[in-house]
């Protein structure tokens, strides 16, 4: 008996300290060695263009965001001055992290919750694919340029058959990388917008997605994403009732 009320009692102090209701978020933020009064705008995307959510000021080398919000969704934060916004992911009842670098924007840091650390994880993944491009430009492009000066035909195809290959090889490395995500992951955010984003390539397996949207948990299938996912599916198969309904989603 006792054990049961120490456990209550536990949950009620759990409950009583979550600064975060459900539909509800909060944006906690740190700008160290940013100057007060800079502001710092939350932004998001809809079918009309950029629109901005929010704006507040840094104070103290903080800053902090509250508000509503439904379902998880793409936002990025826009720190006055920088060059370049902070992308994450906004979630009801949740409190996101966001470390500012004042020195380099894309260094920045966000966490706090389970998509956005798993937003950082696969893009950290997805990057050393990716780098083989940027490493093959950083050492070519001296080449390049002398080749291009001295209209050496021979020495600019050679590059530019070298990059082609490459160019390929990281396109299927990507794609292999997204797909395994979205298979393996049915709890992120991030497996619905990929399976949006596959669903555009005419070599796409469409039983494969089916089987890996109906895996998602069904709070996911309920997105706009997920929904957008749900209805070109149907289209693909032939009708809106191609994709078998959910039966509590992947736990």
């Amino acid at each position: 008996m006792k054990k049961i009320i120490l456990l209550l009692s536990a949950t009620v102090v759990l409950v009583a300290c979550s600064k975060v209701g459900k539909g509800e978020y909060i944006i906690s933020g740190t700008a160290k060695g940013i100057e007060n009064g800079k502001t710092v705008i939350l932004e998001t995307q809809d079918e009309t263009g950029v629109v901005a959510k929010d704006t507040v000021k840094v104070e103290n080398g903080k800053f902090e965001m509250k508000g509503k919000i439904t379902e998880p969704a793409f936002y990025t934060i826009k720190l006055e001055g920088a060059q370049a916004p902070i992308p994450f992911i906004l979630e009801n009842g949740e409190e996101v992290t966001i470390e500012i670098n004042k020195d380099s924007i894309q260094k920045s840091k966000v966490s706090g919750t389970y998509n956005n650390d798993e937003y950082v994880k696969f893009t950290e993944e997805l990057n050393k694919i990716q780098n083989k491009l940027v490493d093959f430009q950083t050492k070519n492009t001296p080449a390049m340029q002398a080749a291009q000066q001295a209209k050496d035909t021979a020495t600019i195809n050679k590059l530019m058959q070298e990059f082609g290959k490459i160019q390929q090889e990281v396109g299927i490395a990507s794609k292999a990388k997204y797909l395994t995500y979205a298979e393996t992951h049915p709890k992120s955010f991030i497996s619905v917008l990929i399976l949006q984003g596959v669903l555009n390539d005419p070599s796409t397996d469409i039983k494969k997605a089916e089987a890996m949207f109906n895996k998602l948990e069904e709070s996911l299938q309920n997105t706009k994403p997920g929904k957008a996912v749900k209805e070109a599916l149907g289209k693909l198969k032939g009708g809106p009732a191609a994709v078998a309904p959910s039966v509590g989603g992947a736990k």
